[in-house]
């Protein structure tokens, strides 16, 4: 086993091939590419929905106190300007900073619903529930799964890079040299 470091200093572990070259791509990568490609879906739904005629876009959001058409339409921007930044190589670590924070805010609203006893399916993917023929309870549930594996992953790559960055300063005390470059 080796320690690949990629460029904006998230350490990770990984397999050398004979070459000693990483044999394949690491986690951390595969994890952001397919956050971004997440946001990148759901921020274009909620975005093209918020510029629907659906009645429901007029209702206004229990939580923020704005109609769910501006709420769809905020979300969706943010959705795609962090899935831009997943998709620069060299801005990984602050893509894994930006899918925690968004992530996190999303678990908070999701639980701001619960503590006002809103029992309605969370509308996180716009009218596309509807062009898909996917019901919302469905897609709801299938959003909770999608948000469980963003904050999973997005604070474990978090951690990683903090214990890494530990282990490299302990190092660099210990011998007074740095053996990560």
């Amino acid at each position: 086993m080796a320690t690949g470091t990629l460029k904006q200093g998230l350490n990770l572990t990984t397999e050398e091939g004979p070459d000693n070259r990483p044999s394949g791509m690491n986690w951390l990568k595969w994890f952001v590419l397919s956050s971004g490609a997440v946001l990148l879906a759901t921020g274009l739904a909620k975005t093209i929905s918020a510029l629907g005629k659906s009645a429901s876009l007029q209702v206004t959001d229990p939580i923020l106190g704005i109609s769910f058409r501006k709420l769809l339409l905020l979300a969706g921007v943010l959705e795609l300007v962090i899935s831009a930044i997943c998709f620069l190589p060299a801005k990984r670590r602050l893509a894994v900073k930006l899918v925690a924070w968004i992530s996190t805010t999303f678990l908070g609203y999701r639980f701001g619903l619960w503590l006002v006893n809103w029992h309605r399916p969370c509308h996180c993917l716009g009218d596309f529930t509807d062009a898909l023929h996917i019901s919302s309870v469905t897609a709801d549930n299938a959003m909770k799964v999608v948000l469980a594996c963003l904050l999973i992953g997005s604070y474990a790559a978090l951690v990683q890079s903090f214990l890494t960055s530990k282990n490299r300063k302990q190092s660099q005390d210990e011998t007074g040299v740095d053996r990560q470059k």
